[in-house]
C-alpha cells in the first residue's frame, strides 16, 4: 500500500506491507510558509504537489519493490489547509496554511433568529469566531475576483485526490477546518443549517465526500506520468493526518488515548458516539467510517521543543553535527540532568490563542523561576507543560464521555524521546505505549487502503494486524507522586488566576486582536 502523507515541514511517500511494516520511504523537505503580512502563513498549492511528485519519484528509484506490487494508494494530510483552484482545477491563490491566523470583520449576516438561539446558548461568542477565522470569508471579503473565480473550494486532501484522480472528491475523515461540515452526520451540513448563512459559499463549490476505505477513483494518465505510480491504481479515501495517526497507533476502543507530539500536541479517543468534550465544539471524523474522535489539543504543541532548539539549543546541535549524531540524545540529556517538577519551574502551554479552552485571550506563562534553573530545567519544564495540559485534556474527555482512559498510545516527533515518553508516563500515571513505527500517520492511510480493497476483512482486522505497541514506558511511584501534587496544586489553578492579566494584556498592547 502507497501512503502520501503531506505534513506540514515534509511530503513522504511511504510503502507498507499487511502487517504494518514500513517496507520503503522517501521524503521531500518542504520549504517553510511564507507571511506577506504578520499572521499570515501561506504556501503555494503547486509546489505541495511538485514534492508528492519528487517523494513518489524517488520512492520507486530507491527501493527494490516492483511497482507492480503496489495495490492502492491513499492520501493523507495535514487539516485545516485550503486551496482554491479555477473551473480547470488551477489553484487560484496560495494556500492557506493552518497556521495562518488573519481574521475579518466582513462576515455574512446572520438570521435574527440564529442570532437570538446562540446568545440564548451562550455560544454567540463562538459563532462569531468561526465566522471571523473563516478563510471562505476572508477570501469573498479581500479578494472578491479569486472568490467569483472560484469554481472549487478544496482542503489539501481534495486537492491531492484530485491531483491524482482527476476527481474532485474528499474523505469525510479529513473534514476539520471552516466549512459546512456536518459534524454529527458526516455530510455537508443540511439546507436550514446556520453554516451556509456564516460562510460565503455555495453547495457547487464544494467537493463529494465519501468515507474512509471508499474508492474515490483511479491514477490518471498525467498523475502517472508525474509520480511514476501506476496508471489506473485504485486512490482510497483516507483521513486527515492526525486521525490516520490515531488508528496507526491501534487506538480503535474508547478508553485508549492517543497522544500524538506533533507541531500541534493532541489527545484522542475514538468513539462510535457524539461527543462534545467542550460543549458546542464537535468531535472530529475519525479515520474509520461513521466513528469520532474525542478530540483535545494544543494548539502550538512540539512546535515549543522545536522553538527553545532554535533559541537556546545551539549548543547540542553543533555538538551532534560534529560528533555526527541526532542532537535528540543531546537534548534528551539535558532533560535526565533535571528531577521531574524541574525544581519548581512551571509552562502553561498556552502559545497560541484558543476558542473556549483556552480563550482568545490565552497566552503562555512559565512561573517558579529560581537562580538554580538552567536551559536544561526551562527545556523540561516545557515537556512537563505539554504533558499537564494533555493529562487534563484526558480527564475532561473522561467527565464528557464516561469512559475511563487506561491506556496511553504516544505518537508524533515527540514520541521518539525516551524521556519525554518516561515523563509522559509519571504525569499521567499510566503505562505509555509508544506506537511500534514512527510513520504513524501514514500506517493509518495504509489501513484504509488495506480495508477498502479488501486486503483485510474491515478496519477492526486491518489495525488488528497492522499495528501493536512498541516500547512501554512504566510510571515511576515517586515521580508519579512529585507530579500529582503539582498537577492538582498547581497547574489547574494556573489558567484561572492568570486569565484576567492575559486580558489585561491584550487590552494594553493590542495583541490578541479582536477580543
Amino acid at each position: 500500500m502507497l501512503s502520501i502523507d503531506n505534513g506540514t515541514q515534509s511530503v513522504r511517500a511511504l510503502l507498507f506491507d499487511l502487517h504494518g511494516n514500513l517496507a520503503a520511504k522517501t521524503q521531500v523537505h518542504l520549504e517553510p510558509y511564507y507571511s506577506d503580512h504578520p499572521g499570515w502563513a501561506e504556501h503555494k498549492a503547486e509546489g505541495y504537489w511538485q514534492a508528492v511528485c519528487l517523494a513518489c519519484q524517488r520512492l520507486w528509484a530507491t527501493t527494490s519493490i516492483s511497482r507492480s506490487q503496489v495495490k492502492g494508494v491513499a492520501v493523507t494530510t495535514q487539516r485545516g489547509t485550503v486551496v482554491n483552484v479555477d473551473s480547470e482545477g488551477k489553484p487560484l491563490r496560495a494556500a492557506i496554511t493552518w497556521l495562518d491566523q488573519r481574521r475579518t470583520e466582513q462576515v455574512p449576516p446572520l438570521g435574527g433568529l440564529w442570532k437570538a438561539a446562540f446568545k440564548v446558548a451562550g455560544v454567540d461568542g463562538t459563532i462569531d469566531y468561526f465566522r471571523r477565522e473563516a478563510e471562505i470569508n476572508w477570501i469573498k471579503a479581500h479578494q472578491p475576483d479569486v472568490w467569483n473565480r472560484t469554481g472549487k473550494f478544496l482542503l489539501l486532501s481534495g486537492y491531492l485526490n484530485y491531483c491524482l484522480s482527476g476527481r474532485y472528491a474528499d474523505s469525510t475523515g479529513s473534514q476539520v477546518a471552516y466549512v459546512p461540515f456536518d459534524y454529527k452526520r458526516h455530510k455537508w451540513a443540511g439546507a436550514r443549517d446556520w453554516k451556509w448563512q456564516a460562510l460565503a459559499i455555495r453547495p457547487d463549490m464544494l467537493p463529494e465526500l465519501v468515507e474512509p476505505g471508499t474508492v474515490i477513483g483511479v491514477i490518471t494518465q498525467q498523475a502517472s506520468d508525474e509520480t511514476g505510480i501506476p496508471q489506473g491504481l485504485p486512490l482510497v479515501a483516507a483521513a486527515a493526518d492526525k486521525a490516520c495517526e490515531v488508528i496507526g497507533a491501534g487506538c480503535l476502543e474508547p478508553h485508549i488515548g492517543c497522544l500524538s507530539y506533533g507541531t500541534t500536541a493532541t489527545i484522542n479517543t475514538t468513539s462510535k458516539k457524539y461527543v462534545e468534550v467542550t460543549p458546542f465544539i464537535p468531535p472530529y471524523p475519525a479515520a474509520i467510517p461513521g466513528a469520532y474522535s474525542t478530540e483535545v489539543q494544543i494548539f502550538r504543541g512540539y512546535w515549543m521543543v522545536n522553538w527553545f532548539k532554535e533559541q537556546f539549543g545551539d549548543r547540542e546541535q553543533a555538538v551532534a553535527t560534529e560528533r555526527g549524531m541526532a542532537p535528540e540524545a543531546l537534548f534528551d540529556s539535558l532533560v535526565n540532568a533535571v528531577p521531574p517538577g524541574s525544581m519548581g519551574l512551571m509552562l502553561q502551554p498556552y502559545w497560541s490563542p484558543g476558542i473556549k479552552v483556552p480563550g482568545p485571550e490565552a497566552k503562555g506563562a512559565m512561573i517558579g523561576f529560581g537562580d538554580v534553573h538552567t536551559r536544561a530545567h526551562m527545556y523540561r519544564a516545557i515537556l512537563e507543560g505539554l504533558a499537564y495540559a494533555l493529562r487534563e485534556g484526558k480527564e475532561r474527555i473522561e467527565k464528557r464521555s464516561g469512559v475511563p482512559i487506561t491506556e496511553l498510545r504516544v505518537a508524533g516527533g515527540g514520541s521518539q524521546s525516551d524521556a519525554a515518553m518516561q515523563l509522559t508516563a509519571d504525569i499521567f500515571g499510566l503505562p505509555a505505549a509508544r506506537a511500534h513505527i514512527y510513520e504513524t500517520s501514514g500506517l493509518g492511510a495504509a489501513i484504509a487502503v488495506a480495508a477498502g480493497l479488501g486486503l483485510h476483512g474491515s478496519f477492526r482486522e486491518a489495525i488488528s494486524a497492522m499495528t501493536r505497541p512498541g516500547r512501554v514506558f512504566q510510571p515511576d511511584p515517586a515521580h508519579r507522586k512529585t507530579y500529582e501534587q503539582l498537577y492538582k496544586r498547581v497547574y489547574l489553578k494556573m489558567y484561572k488566576r492568570l486569565q484576567p492579566m492575559y486580558q489585561e494584556i491584550a487590552a494594553i498592547t493590542g495583541y490578541p486582536e479582536a477580543l
